[in-house]
């Protein structure tokens, strides 16, 4: 984290898009095909179990984009590094867009099995105020005069809203929830089928390239602003 500098980062973030995206770009479309086509309905939820390819993914993504934000956050604060906070900060509205698409799917799959659009859940409870505070977090973006102060407060929500991640993944495991429990990561093994499985993991892929892919074009645009931006 120390070593950060802006040539390094901006080389690799050239270098990764390219190979990201061909990899996301496969995954998804391989994906798409066998979540629509070869995946079977459920016995149960029939083909809206299908939202799962997106809903799911999008949650882990969700987790993963604020684990993000939190680490560069936890550099900035250690090493001071003005690029950690600029990663932390070109990742945020990444992790902000996945966890919207997250509610929204969500609720569509959850309407047809629960009857309602939304439930006070503890697991859906707990990622509407992940969503918050990536919104907080990205609020924070130019709300001092001094950037170092913003750098500061933002990083330091960060880490303290990195709490609710463990809280949104064992929610179903503490708490009487509606929610499904945990299938694919389990100590046991997945619970599902390998038919269901693949695409899942398949589409994961996609979205994380995705995720990668949209912070390096932020990260590329906020190092060119800054350099755009000094008196010559």
């Amino acid at each position: 984290m120390k070593s950060l500098k802006v040539g390094n980062v901006e080389r690799f973030c050239s270098k990764l898009t390219p190979l990201v995206g061909i990899v996301g770009a496969i995954t998804l479309v391989v994906g798409l095909a066998y979540s629509l086509f070869n995946s079977p309905e459920d016995y149960q939820q029939g083909a809206t179990v299908r939202i799962m390819y997106v809903h799911v993914p999008s949650a882990w993504i969700a987790l993963f984009g604020y684990s993000f934000v939190a680490l560069f956050s936890f550099g900035y604060l250690v090493w001071r590094n003005p690029l950690a906070y600029l990663i932390a900060k070109a990742a945020a509205p990444v992790g902000a867009c996945f966890t919207l698409v997250c509610l929204i799917t969500g609720s569509i799959w959850g309407y047809p099995m629960w009857g309602t659009w939304w439930v006070w859940d503890a697991r859906l409870t707990s990622v509407l105020i992940l969503f918050f505070i990536y919104l907080g977090y990205i609020g924070l973006n130019g709300a001092f005069d001094s950037e170092e102060r913003e750098a500061k407060s933002a990083s330091v929500l960060a880490l303290v809203g990195i709490i609710n991640i463990p809280i949104i993944k064992y929610s179903v495991e503490w708490w009487n929830t509606l929610h499904q429990p945990a299938s694919v990561f389990r100590v046991d093994g997945p619970t599902i089928d390998n038919s269901m499985l693949v695409p899942l993991l398949l589409m994961a892929v996609a979205w994380t390239c995705l995720f990668f892919i949209a912070v390096s074009f932020r990260v590329r645009a906020a190092i060119l602003e800054k350099k755009n931006s000094r008196p010559n």
